[in-house]
């Protein structure tokens, strides 16, 4: 992935140079839009790899989990970079349409075509990793969609070569910004659901809540929590009572094993029963008020 995301780096960092170059030298706002967006995707690249690198650091006395949580908070500044990149390319369009100026078509679509082939595959290296990472996924959405930018400024290119309708230009803009912003806004509100440790997606309480309850020796259930510690890595705390703590590890081996095909790779699972075993002291296990202080009592209340 630190290779993947090396060469992505390296190959939009040069596009973005020649993009904004010609931008500038053209007089093209859609070509120049187009660069910051790209530069706001280098960064996000960087982003996404300082991610990448921070969840594979140990944890320590200070950060028991680890650094995996970088992975969130750098997918949520993603999607604020580019809301911020969407807000200046509309202002510019805006200006445009009050301002227009000569654009010269072919240097425009030529410039594009190129960033057709660079995004298109710097997509094609992320497509595989995009899966089970919202980070990775992120970044794959952007070149995704800046593939297909390209592919409009180029369209935009040849009607001004053609037509010499240079209003074009800035209405490509504004159908760019639009792109970004509906590519933007599943990352964003990702994130944030994420951020707030909310159920990450992809997984449902309902069936979680099921697959406990068909569980073999388990009576009830309660205080589950589901949320995710990284962007790959999802986990799951819970009380669960069983008939019997002789069957507490085979409980237990069951449901880490179900709870993990559903993408919950990190458990806490506290084992409790019903049935009281303390021989020497009165001990009621359906009154919390009453609770066995006998260290060898099974009963207990949380």
């Amino acid at each position: 992935m630190g290779k993947i995301l090396g060469w992505s780096i390296l190959l939009n960092l040069l596009f973005v140079l020649v993009e904004a170059g010609v931008g500038f030298s053209q007089g093209s706002l859609s070509l120049l839009s187009d660069a910051g967006h790209n530069l706001s995707d280098v960064f996000s690249l960087i982003l996404v790899a300082v991610g990448f690198r921070l969840s594979k650091l140990h944890a320590n006395a200070r950060f028991t989990y680890g650094y995996r949580k970088s992975t969130i908070l750098i997918s949520l500044l993603n999607a604020i970079i580019l809301l911020l990149a969407v807000g200046a390319i509309i202002i510019e369009a805006i200006h445009k349409f009050s301002h227009p100026m000569p654009v010269n078509g072919a240097a425009v679509g030529w410039t594009a075509f190129v960033g057709i082939i660079v995004n298109g595959a710097t997509t094609l290296l992320l497509m595989r990793r995009q899966k089970g990472d919202l980070n990775v996924r992120g970044a794959f959405l952007h070149m995704a969609a800046d593939t297909l930018v390209s592919v409009g400024v180029v369209i935009s290119g040849v009607i001004i070569a053609c037509t010499g309708l240079y209003v074009i230009d800035p209405f490509i803009s504004l159908c760019i910004a639009l792109i970004i912003l509906i590519s933007t806004w599943r990352l964003l509100s990702s994130s944030l659901r994420l951020s707030l440790d909310g159920t990450p997606e992809g997984i449902s309480l309902s069936q979680v809540d099921e697959a406990i309850r068909e569980t073999p020796h388990v009576k009830s259930f309660h205080h589950v929590h589901v949320w995710a510690m990284s962007t790959t890595s999802n986990a799951l705390t819970a009380h669960i009572v069983i008939d019997s703590l002789d069957h507490m590890e085979e409980t237990k081996h069951a449901l880490k094993h179900k709870l993990a095909e559903m993408g919950i790779t990190h458990t806490t699972l506290e084992m409790e029963t019903t049935a009281c075993h303390c021989q020497e002291h009165d001990c009621d296990c359906q009154n919390p008020d009453r609770d066995c202080q006998d260290p060898d009592c099974l009963c207990h209340h949380s």
